[in-house]
């Protein structure tokens, strides 16, 4: 069943039971390596998921959670080696979603839960594109609205010193540095991996049907007019995913507001379902202004490196 969390919908299944948690890879079209997310209730029903952890994590834990942010952490033999991508680790999280809460305590049971959409497409945001990606495939949809941050959590290493950075996510850079020392893995920048130690890093993610390029720079207006030109030679159906103050620069194009320039929060909550409206609209390019990689920026611009396959201009 998938259900609404407050960073995207998850498709959840019992994290103890192999043959659900393989469901969820059939539904998904998932590769078997890419691990998954178990959602507790509380930390307490995280302890018996993971091995003792120091006092450092403990911090995280009491300063994060429940939020969206996931810890991996050295995994016990209750997990099973399908959730953690046969890795000795898992992540594990406590979402701060009043249904997923209410969900994960009638359970009683960590549950393992991606994002609920086909692999490689938008993360969904809202129970229609759920269902949109998944009817026939899974039994129901929890409907709760909009989710709140509209990317996924914030995922860290605490397997290693200082604890690294794997996705940003709703839960800051700077925020965890006030906590405890993290650094910034390169995976957050490239698409250069090895074996996967958090989920979507190595696959192609958030990618709707159009070519997507991303730009970024100190010219990026002028830029994208550009592209527009030049690229109308070749497509028919050409969008632009712009902040609110540069929607009415581009001319002759579906223009796509990600929200103010002034408030992250707001187009990190929009970059999926902008994402999936280019398909709704049959738009074959879409050039999507890149914004300053602070704060939230820094999550909103990982999500669109991946969904641009890493085609990124140069202003």
């Amino acid at each position: 069943m998938a259900f609404p969390t407050e960073t995207v919908y998850g498709l959840g299944a019992n994290a103890l039971d192999e043959v659900a948690v393989h469901k969820i890879f059939k539904a998904k079209g998932r590769p078997a390596d890419n691990p998954l997310i178990v959602h507790c209730y509380n930390s307490l029903q995280i302890a018996s998921l993971v091995k003792p952890y120091s006092s450092r994590v403990q911090a995280l834990m009491d300063r994060f959670w429940p939020g969206p942010l996931s810890l991996i952490l050295p995994k016990t033999s209750r997990v099973p080696a399908v959730v953690s991508g046969g890795l000795d680790t898992v992540a594990v999280r406590v979402p701060n979603h009043p249904l997923a809460l209410q969900l994960l305590q009638l359970a009683t049971i960590p549950v393992a839960a991606p994002s609920a959409n086909v692999s490689g497409k938008p993360s969904p945001t809202r129970a229609e594109h759920v269902w949109r990606d998944l009817a026939g495939k899974i039994a129901a949809v929890l409907d709760g609205g909009s989710t709140g941050w509209g990317l996924e959590s914030t995922v860290i290493d605490c397997t290693c010193w200082p604890h690294r950075l794997l996705r940003p996510g709703g839960v800051t850079l700077e925020q965890l540095q006030a906590v405890t020392e993290v650094a910034v893995d390169p995976g957050v920048y490239s698409d250069i991996f090895e074996k996967p130690r958090s989920p979507g890093m190595k696959y192609q993610h958030y990618a709707p049907d159009a070519r997507v390029e991303l730009v970024v720079g100190d010219h990026i207006q002028s830029t994208v007019k550009q592209l527009i030109q030049e690229k109308s030679k070749i497509y028919k159906r050409i969008g632009v995913m712009a902040v609110s103050e540069h929607v009415h620069a581009y001319l002759n194009v579906s223009v796509l507001d990600m929200g103010s320039q002034h408030d992250m929060r707001a187009i990190a909550s929009s970059i999926y379902h902008l994402l999936r409206t280019a398909d709704e609209l049959e738009l074959e390019y879409v050039i999507v202004e890149g914004l300053p990689e602070t704060e939230m920026g820094m999550a909103i611009m990982n999500r669109l490196r991946k969904a641009a396959a890493y085609r990124i201009i140069i202003s």
